[in-house]
């Protein structure tokens, strides 16, 4: 057999002789083994000059990169056995407990760069510290937390996502565990010192800015009606382990129902004042099923629901009748379809999940206002869905007496009571105290008239007289 000739400039170490194979009929072919590094070395001592030395810089930086990240890994190894850590995402509740639990630290009134929120209860504008590394002791204990905040932004609202990522001493998790309890003691001793609004936006509860609770004692309701409520509230808020023992779910409803104008939301707003709760309003024909769900596992415990004027929500009716169901033919069964705006509105079996079913959430309480209970389903209706029915309606005159005895305190009762005879036509507590804000203003006016020489008031003073008198 011929041997073929390789040019000199890609010689190989081993002659074509050598590596010539000779084959006969019926005997096999012999192939030799060469190994990486006997490979190597051939490349090596070849006469390619630039071959051989890219190939060694190759080897050699490789080599290089390898050692110098042991000294990185063995002192991340090192950190990992002797530390341990905790992460919180924003897309977490409890980011924002954190960010409180902030400003409560000295060592956050230290730190250089900050921050500016405004997302903070009872807080305008905070300082917290801004994305990077910082160090500071808590409990006798150094900690270093990470703030990062990514670059790309996700969802609609083109959010940057943020990560907390805290790092101390030890390995025993009881410390991280008092850690995480003191964040969220905090949390729940700024809920509890006062009562916000919530509106949900998309994803997100949104707090309410400009909202002013109503005060309890400015909410006037016939004899007892308070006085039970707050029993009611206050009973159910001492039965917790309770309702443990017995295997009920820890929540209660409250329905108060009335003509418009009778006071059901004031109502609302001074009991969660009374009792330092967080309203979170749920608008349903903003929600369907599932929207429902995630809103609802969001809301804090020991916070009040407010689902507002429930009877004028389009949902799906009562469950069918299984008479009415079995008397119907195959063929009308089948031609009716079910409505495809269904999925886009709160069912009524989506909602009673949410009151008592799976989803129902713990330590809350829920209101709902109506103007016409009769419209309601009866399945709504049933206890531990509803547990309290408040019928509002119109004021007496015994509520009118008091709310004009509030406006004007100097006043005698025949004049309360006089001022209530003359105004009949006011029959609700918000027209009634519609018209105490306009005899309130027209007093304050008459009193700067009596400051000055009243020259100038004496015209606007009739007709004023005339006005109320036409009322």
């Amino acid at each position: 057999m011929r041997c073929c000739h390789v040019p000199m400039h890609i010689r190989l170490a081993h002659t074509c002789e050598r590596d010539s194979i000779h084959v006969r009929l019926g005997a096999t072919v012999p192939v030799r083994k060469h190994s990486m590094i006997e490979l190597l070395k051939s490349i090596l001592a070849g006469h390619n000059q630039f071959a051989s030395g890219g190939l060694l810089l190759m080897l050699l930086g490789g080599i290089g990169v390898y050692l110098r990240a042991i000294p990185h890994n063995l002192w991340r190894w090192f950190l990992d056995q002797v530390t341990m850590s905790i992460t919180i995402q924003d897309d977490d509740s409890a980011f924002v407990w954190v960010k409180e639990w902030f400003l409560e630290q000295s060592f956050a009134k230290r730190v250089r760069r900050v921050d500016l929120d405004t997302t903070i209860l009872s807080e305008r504008s905070a300082l917290i510290p801004a994305p990077g590394d910082h160090w500071f002791w808590h409990a006798g204990r150094p900690f270093n937390v990470s703030f990062y905040r990514s670059k790309d932004t996700k969802g609609w609202a083109h959010k940057r996502s943020q990560t907390l990522y805290f790092r101390t001493v030890g390995r025993n998790q009881k410390f991280l565990r008092e850690f995480v309890r003191d964040i969220v003691a905090s949390h729940e001793k700024r809920i509890r010192a006062t009562s916000r609004l919530y509106v949900r936006d998309e994803n997100y509860w949104e707090r309410v800015e400009n909202y002013v609770p109503r005060l309890f004692e400015s909410v006037i309701l016939q004899g007892g009606e308070k006085e039970n409520l707050v029993q009611d509230i206050e009973t159910f808020k001492l039965s917790r382990e309770r309702y443990r023992k017995l295997g009920v779910p820890y929540h209660r409803g409250y329905l108060f129902y009335g003509p418009p104008g009778t006071g059901k939301t004031s109502l609302i707003s001074a009991i969660a004042d009374r009792f330092a709760m967080s309203i979170y309003v749920i608008t349903l024909t903003d929600f369907n099923d599932k929207t429902l769900m995630k809103a609802i596992h969001d809301v804090p415990r020991g916070s009040a629901v407010l689902f507002e004027d429930i009877d004028c929500i389009k949902m799906t009716t009562a469950r069918p009748d299984i008479g009415k169901t079995a008397k119907k033919g195959p063929d009308q069964s089948a031609d009716e379809k079910p409505d495809p705006l269904e999925r886009f509105n709160v069912t009524l079996s989506g909602l009673l999940n949410i009151l008592d079913g799976f989803y129902a959430p713990e330590n809350v309480l829920f209101f709902m206002t109506t103007n016409r209970m009769d419209s309601l389903d009866h399945a709504l209706l049933r206890p531990g869905r509803i547990d309290y029915r408040l019928f509002l309606g119109k004021a007496t005159d015994e509520q009118k007496m008091e709310l004009y005895r509030r406006f004007f305190p100097q006043a005698l009762t025949s004049e309360a009571q006089k001022f209530v005879e003359s105004h009949p036509q006011f029959e609700t507590m918000a027209e009634f105290q519609g018209l105490l804000l306009q005899s309130n203003a027209q007093e304050t006016e008459n009193d700067l008239c009596l400051s000055t020489d009243g020259s100038d008031c004496a015209e606007d003073q009739t007709a004023d007289d005339r006005s109320l008198q036409e009322v």
